[in-house]
């Protein structure tokens, strides 16, 4: 079993209520090889919401106690990202899954890149919240826009 972020199947969990529906991973879980969630909504966080950033660093950093996760706005909002992250983390634990398929460069999802916690669009290398706690945990983390780019190779 595979874990998938939500707004690729179509949900609207984005931060703006929208989604990033891709068919594939629609296609996971009507196969059931793959269950969707969305860590900001299990830590407790509206759709639609304030966008979020890491400040000054990455997910592992949040974990660690070293940095915030905060709304544009400059509301705190790691409690809610921390608590999405080890919901998650139980998802996980009770389907089996190995494996998360996940957002690229969401402040939650990103696994390759996330945005800077500047607000002005730039990205940096490091994981979101709960990217960095599966991988801790020993679960694969996929970024989904690479996986896309490997299925449109093969």
């Amino acid at each position: 079993m595979i874990l998938v972020s939500a707004c690729l199947i179509g949900l609207n969990t984005r931060y703006d209520g929208k989604n990033n529906f891709h068919q594939v991973f629609c296609d996971m879980v009507k196969n059931k090889i793959a269950v969707p969630f969305c860590p900001e909504q299990a830590g407790g966080l509206a759709t639609p919401r304030r966008p979020s950033e890491i400040l000054g660093g990455d997910g592992t950093d949040v974990l660690d106690g070293n940095t915030k996760v905060i709304t544009r706005e400059g509301l705190d909002v790691t409690e809610n990202f921390l608590k999405g992250a080890f919901e998650t983390l139980k998802l996980a634990e009770i389907i089996g899954a190995k494996e998360a398929i996940l957002k690229s460069k969401s402040p939650s999802c990103g696994s390759k890149c996330i945005y800077d916690g500047t607000f002005s669009k730039k990205l940096i290398n490091g994981m979101g919240v709960t990217a960095a706690y599966l991988y801790q945990h020993n679960i694969s983390v996929i970024d989904s826009d690479e996986y896309l780019k490997q299925r449109q190779r093969s």
